[in-house]
């Protein structure tokens, strides 16, 4: 990347950034993406960012990752989860289905009641999870997929999440 910098667009190194890299940090992710070895794919992504817009080392990628509106991995991770969810519907239940009280958390849904751990980790019990905290706004978009996937692909890459428990602890309501 360094040595075509000096010679083609910025555009055209996003072109050769989305072939190359982001073609194959996302090829599974949904499966990998919450592991603790993907540190070491999200470094490396922060490293080719960083080569893309000629910044040194130390310096921050977080304000390149909402300028350039690529989802760093963390978010990307998430971000394919949610896409298993808007795609499968039917195997998630939501709290309205479970009872006729109109709650707060009645767009949520209905945790499945697990104990093991390796469920917990799974994409199923994780699609939950990560869906109950997304912002009521998005929340009542799901019926509408394209609509859905498009609001959460923008919410992602206007905050630019490092990690999965920054989502869970920010705060979604003030979206």
């Amino acid at each position: 990347m360094r040595s075509i910098k000096r010679f083609v667009s910025l555009e055209l190194m996003k072109v050769i950034y989305y072939a190359y890299f982001q073609s194959k940090m996302s090829y599974g992710i949904i499966f990998w993406g919450h592991s603790s070895l993907s540190i070491k794919v999200f470094r490396l992504q922060k490293r080719i960012l960083r080569i893309l817009m000629g910044i040194r080392n130390r310096d921050s990628c977080r304000k390149l990752f909402i300028n350039l509106k690529i989802l760093p991995l963390p978010s990307a991770s998430i971000f394919s989860v949610l896409r298993f969810v808007a795609k499968n519907k039917e195997i998630f239940t939501t709290n309205n289905e479970i009872h006729d009280k109109g709650t707060r958390q009645h767009l949520n849904f209905h945790y499945p009641a697990v104990s093991i751990m390796k469920y917990q980790t799974g994409v199923h019990y994780m699609g939950v999870k990560i869906f109950n905290k997304l912002p009521t706004y998005i929340k009542n978009e799901f019926t509408n997929s394209t609509k859905f996937i498009s609001l959460v692909q923008k919410f992602f890459s206007e905050k630019s999440f490092y990690s999965l428990e920054e989502y869970y602890n920010s705060d979604t309501k003030k979206y």
